[in-house]
């Protein structure tokens, strides 16, 4: 009788293999028909899972399915909820034309679109400061957690486990030990940039630690390619800290010589902070499941403390998908006068190479800074593939010098400022959960434009003879690297 079920086994596991291979193919498909926006990629797709009947479904599964529905009970409508209050806070369309210099009306435009966009309010009476480098920074964080009274909420991609993580370690622990509520929530990718991750000894410090997207199962973390890039501090519900600087040691530039990394953050205060803790709020509670409200999260928003009108922009795979690419468009479509941007990694789509094209040929002035130095060289090879496309048509590039400079920027007419998390490039605007913050206002905005132009004084020039004068082998190289954009 068993040798009889051995042979029939024997028998039919050829066929059952090929119907599996050829089940898991057609499902993974059809999603990839159903749900891929862009046809290029719902081809390679569904070739890969033909031509590889289950290593093509198993890489679609982790790899190509860039979107998640966050539940929105508890999330987003309570996040929404929060923000209810801020409405008597709200920059209207006329105000703000009343409050910009006049030659600058065209900005109005641009809020329009994000208001339409984010559906969130643009808040008047804010101040946002630049911190440059981990050497101002670092001191102005440790200083508020150490000066806490309520609450400290903080969401960052990666949190080394390093001399600097250890002094955020500290003051952390000491700030949950005096009385004060803390909430870390950490990508658990970007946990694993130092082994061990700084989570055990958080929590075991008593600091409460969650990670994003954590577990190695696709049944535990079923979207292995989305990862949660924000950067949010909040404190008592008042100050608030926001920007793309990682916690590591490597952005203190004075008296380092292991890897030094230029960057900017933010120091804000005023009515933008409820925003950003309302966005922390949402990706803790899809994280852990406990639901951040009232005191001693949020505090009355004040809007005494400065004169910037800003809102915050969430983008990520989900509700929020495309709201950054949407908003950088929309940023170069209102320009007059000037466009400055200073990004680490540079694979716009076609869609952003045609509006920054654009831009040049109507005569605004379009300068894009990138660090002549790379940590990731395979993102530089491929930036290299895409330069002439921006150049051939006006665009201006620069290659700053080193160290590296992770800063991302953007400034229009003087009086447009957009900071944040995002790159430009497909891993920021399709796979991340980001998180941008425009600012309507000269004060920042020349402070700003005052800092690229520094920048630009010490760059070299792109030209586009140089970029086409590459080697054949090196133009095979970046050619190869720019096949595998949307991944780096």
């Amino acid at each position: 009788m068993v040798d009889t079920a051995v042979h029939v086994l024997r028998s039919v596991w050829p066929l059952l293999t090929a119907a599996l291979g050829l089940g898991l193919s057609l499902a993974a498909s059809v999603h990839a028909v159903l749900y891929k926006r862009d046809s290029r990629a719902a081809v390679a797709w569904v070739g890969l899972c033909w031509l590889a009947p289950f290593v093509g479904p198993v890489l679609y599964v982790l790899l190509g399915i860039n979107r998640i529905r966050r539940k929105v009970a508890g999330m987003r409508g309570t996040e929404l909820n929060h923000l209810t209050s801020l409405s008597t806070l709200a920059c209207s369309l006329e105000e703000l034309e009343a409050f910009i210099p006049k030659d600058r009306v065209n900005l109005v435009e641009m809020a329009r679109l994000t208001g339409m966009l984010t559906q969130l309010h643009l808040l008047k009476g804010n101040s946002v400061e630049p911190l440059k480098d981990g050497d101002e920074a670092y001191p102005a964080m440790l200083e508020a957690i150490t000066q806490a009274k309520k609450s400290v909420t903080l969401t960052v991609y990666i949190f080394s486990n390093d001399r600097l993580g250890h002094r955020f370690e500290d003051a952390l622990a000491e700030a949950s030990a005096r009385g004060v509520a803390v909430r870390v929530l950490i990508d658990a990718a970007g946990a694993r940039y130092s082994m061990p991750p700084i989570t055990y000894r958080l929590r075991k410090r008593g600091v409460r630690t969650a990670t994003f997207m954590s577990g190695l199962l696709p049944s535990s973390s079923p979207y292995l390619n989305l990862r949660n890039h924000r950067k949010i501090m909040v404190v008592d519900g008042v100050l608030g800290f926001t920007g793309g600087m990682n916690i590591r040691a490597n952005h203190i530039i004075e008296g380092n010589t292991t890897h030094p990394t230029h960057d900017m953050h933010f120091r804000v205060r005023g009515p933008i902070v409820t925003e950003l803790q309302a966005a922390f709020v949402e990706d803790w509670v899809f994280t852990t499941g406990e639901n951040l409200f009232g005191d001693p999260w949020f505090s009355a928003p004040d809007y005494t403390n400065g004169s910037l009108c800003c809102r915050v922009i969430p983008d990520g795979p989900d509700q929020d998908l495309d709201k950054m690419s949407m908003a950088f468009q929309g940023a170069l479509n209102v320009a007059k006068e000037s466009v400055r941007i200073m990004t680490p990694y540079f694979l716009p789509d076609r869609s952003l190479i045609s509006a920054l094209n654009t831009c040049a040929l109507r005569g605004v002035h379009v300068d894009i800074v990138l660090p002549s130095e790379n940590n990731l060289r395979l993102v530089a090879w491929a930036a290299a593939a895409q330069l002439w496309q921006v150049l051939e048509w006006g665009c201006n590039v620069w290659m700053s010098p080193p160290p590296f400079d992770h800063t991302k920027l953007l400034v229009v007419d003087g009086a447009y400022s957009l900071v944040g998390s995002s790159n430009w490039d497909p891993r920021s605007l399709r796979l991340n959960f980001e998180l941008g913050m425009e600012c309507y206002g000269t004060e920042l905005a020349e402070r700003l434009d005052s800092h690229i132009r520094s920048v630009i004084d010490r760059s070299r020039p792109v030209r586009l003879d140089e970029v086409d004068g590459r080697p054949l082998p090196v133009k095979v190289r970046d050619g190869i690297a720019r096949l595998l954009a949307p991944y780096l």
